[in-house]
């Protein structure tokens, strides 16, 4: 598997880079089988790598009122990982967990941050992975206050499809803030139409 082809394709539509740079970013980063359901970083803990799902998806998941809640659900070609702990190198309460058997390509921070430092491209490189970031979290936090969770969940439906067959009920429901018997009555209706 060539990453830096895949990390190339991925974000040429935003982002056009020589493939020597992609290579220059995959050659310090590693690629990794995660199992499903892995713990890739515990609440409490201090986000280590930035990662990128190749294949597979997996969840953020935040502690709160003795239970876990899914505040964002990722899948291929998505950056994957608590962004903000990875950047400030400080514990947050956001847990990594991967959904299914998994293969992601992530990079240290401190090999990201030599990158930035390196390199024109490789500043470019890693300026566009925040702003990617930083980008989806507004977009987000956007939807979640202007949109009902039938809208939200219908959207994710059309924005992912694979999401119904690959993610955990119990976290879409959490995602989209509301109950498992919500989401299968919003499920119900819209197979209905």
């Amino acid at each position: 598997m060539q990453i830096e082809k895949i990390l190339k394709t991925a974000f040429d539509p935003y982002f056009q880079a020589p493939i020597e740079a992609w290579k220059s970013f995959a050659d310090l980063g590693e690629v990794v089988d995660v199992k499903k359901d892995q713990v890739l970083k515990r609440n409490g803990s201090t986000e280590k790598f930035l990662s990128f799902i190749l294949q597979g998806s997996g969840g953020i998941l935040l502690w709160n009122n003795n239970n876990f809640v899914c505040i964002d659900l990722c899948y291929e070609a998505e950056f994957f990982g608590d962004y903000l702990s990875f950047l400030t190198q400080s514990p947050s309460p956001l847990e990594v967990v991967s959904f299914e058997q998994s293969k992601i390509f992530r990079i240290s921070k401190s090999n990201f941050d030599k990158m930035s430092a390196d390199t024109d491209y490789g500043n470019k490189i890693c300026r566009f992975a925040a702003e990617a970031l930083f980008i989806h979290k507004q977009a987000q936090q956007i939807d979640i206050l202007t949109k009902t969770a039938a809208e939200r969940y219908a959207e994710l439906q059309t924005r992912q499809p694979q999401v119904i067959q690959r993610t955990p009920q119990k976290h879409i429901a959490s995602y989209l803030g509301i109950t498992p018997q919500s989401l299968s009555r919003i499920r119900k209706k819209l197979a209905e139409h």
